[in-house]
């Protein structure tokens, strides 16, 4: 007997699994864990399945993320939140506008739960999770020990983190700390930011504004199975992007940290024609080139084919090479998606 992953991942990807169960606490979390390693069977951790795309039936157990909880602290000078992993990422920030504790705003309706947030430090408008972490609480699976590692420790970069590499086979991220101070500023270097004055803009405005445009932009997984963008924003060299801008005056171009340049994957995509291009039932969304949708059906070599054809038609314009960040999950976890696309 297996069990139907189609509505435990928001692609809506037909894949089985072994069995699926749902982790409430923590002593549910690691009792699952004990049970698949008794019977020597590998094992999936899932919030909402927002990211992920199966490339195979999982021949292993899958277990779903459900830890809730909340509590708030405070000092003289910030907001300390302790949020459980298992909550979803947007109605926490629903709550902490609610409740007046701003600066996670940006970031709104960024599907998943609180604990996928962190392994891909997940960012937006201008603000990413490493802006307003303090802490990641981890768990490991087989003793139960938990540890905090400090943001500082995290290795948090554009869409990565320590808890890709060290942590992914044996802990589970069961909360996450943020930070927020009670003097607000707010992050409006994006395009469709700077039309508000930073004087009087108000977190609320922010808010409704990225809810607005991403409603307008990307599809409900709901309606139109996807998982959010597909590939990674290519950071380049500044004589790369420079010779881009030449051509393309238009080019969306962000200075990054490290002196390199972080483009647009879907003015890219654009370029090349394919906005809207369909192979199979998988499709890249009209709106939105950077998503790969679900339109009619789609399996998932039909998802994999499609991204394959973005991919070499962007390294035959501009020679670069678009990094999935989607996780590809075959029979016994999570896998290399260069093997498939490259």
């Amino acid at each position: 007997m297996t069990f139907e992953l189609k509505l435990f991942n928001s692609f809506g990807i037909k894949a089985n699994a072994v069995s699926i169960h749902i982790a409430r606490n923590i002593q549910s979390l690691h009792q699952q864990y004990i049970n698949a390693k008794n019977k020597q069977l590998p094992i999936l951790l899932l919030g909402y399945g927002s990211n992920v795309l199966f490339v195979d039936n999982f021949k292993g157990i899958v277990i779903i993320n459900r830890i809730k909880g909340l509590k708030l602290s405070e000092t003289n000078k910030f907001w300390h939140i302790h949020v459980y992993s298992g909550e979803n990422w947007h109605k926490l920030i629903i709550k902490l506008l609610k409740k007046g504790i701003y600066g996670a705003e940006n970031l709104a309706m960024i599907p998943g739960c609180v604990g996928s947030a962190p392994i891909q430090n997940i960012g937006a408008y201008g603000l990413e999770l490493k802006d307003i972490c303090e802490y990641v609480d981890i768990i490991s699976l087989k003793t139960k020990e938990i540890n905090r590692i400090s943001a500082s420790k995290c290795n948090f970069k554009y869409r990565d983190s320590i808890f890709k590499y060290r942590y992914k086979q044996t802990h589970a991220i069961i909360s996450v700390g943020l930070i927020f101070s009670k003097i607000w500023s707010p992050k409006l270097s994006y395009d469709i930011l700077k039309k508000f004055n930073p004087l009087t803009v108000t977190p609320q405005q922010i808010f409704k504004t990225i809810c607005k445009i991403r409603k307008n932009k990307l599809p409900n997984p709901s309606v139109i199975g996807n998982a959010g963008s597909f590939f990674k924003n290519p950071i380049i060299s500044i004589e790369q992007a420079q010779k881009i801008k030449q051509k393309y005056p238009n080019c969306p171009q962000y200075i990054q940290s490290n002196s390199k340049i972080k483009i647009s994957a879907a003015w890219l995509i654009d370029q090349c024609g394919l906005k809207g291009f369909e192979f199979g039932g998988a499709a890249v969304y009209i709106k939105q080139s950077l998503i790969l949708i679900n339109k009619n059906n789609a399996s998932w070599k039909d998802i994999i084919n499609l991204a394959k054809i973005l991919n070499k038609s962007v390294i035959a314009r501009f020679n670069i090479f678009l990094e999935p960040e989607v996780r590809f999950i075959g029979k016994k976890g999570e896998i290399n998606p260069m093997k498939y696309i490259s």
